[in-house]
């Protein structure tokens, strides 16, 4: 058996580099880990709020996959989604355990306070107040609505991707879509609901 030089593997589809790592090769998963950890990286950062905790979730991620490669399925969507939705999955644990420690819930704005900001600046200012009127308008939304939202705009997921890990007809998240973005740009320009 020929080993295969970095430019070959670079040329293989992620589904041939997972068979690879099962087998051993980690330069094969060190290259899906390229591909794929920035996305990573963001949604963990999207749901922890913190760049170190989200390094941390991303790390235990694909250490749990590259342990447990064989968990991968082809039927059941994408690399990626594979890789989003163990990411997900670490970060709301992680998430739930820190509330366990703290016994409390602990809001956004509470962990935006305690980390000390390089420079506070009106722009900053007028972020933080769109992203929480953002996240304020989200929760307002169904479950299904607010799930198919979040896992498409912080999760990188495309429809198909968001049917798959959801086992749901892609019409249905689809429309779930459209109706909770139709529901937020109602709540977030101000105007009356209509009924």
């Amino acid at each position: 058996m020929f080993k295969r030089t970095k430019r070959s593997l670079t040329e293989l589809a992620d589904e041939d580099l997972l068979e690879l790592a099962r087998a051993g090769q980690a330069e094969a998963f060190g290259l899906v880990f390229e591909r794929h950890g920035g996305p990573a990286y963001s949604l963990a950062y999207r749901i922890s709020g913190s760049r170190a905790r989200a390094e941390d979730i991303v790390q235990e991620a694909f250490l749990s996959l590259w342990r447990s490669g064989a968990g991968y399925d082809i039927t059941r969507g994408s690399v990626r989604s594979w890789i989003l939705a163990a990411v997900h999955n670490r970060a709301i644990d992680a998430l739930r355990r820190d509330q366990v420690r703290s016994g409390r819930d602990v809001s956004d704005e509470g962990l935006a306070e305690r980390v000390v900001a390089r420079e506070r600046t009106e722009l900053e200012v007028e972020r933080r107040d769109e992203a929480r009127r953002v996240r304020d308008a989200l929760q307002e939304l169904p479950q299904e609505q607010r799930r198919v939202i979040e896992l498409a705009y912080f999760g990188g997921f495309s429809h198909t991707e968001i049917a798959q890990l959801l086992e749901l007809p892609a019409g249905t998240v689809k429309g779930r879509m459209r109706l909770g973005l139709s529901k937020l740009r109602i709540s977030l320009s101000g105007e009356p609901a209509i009924p």
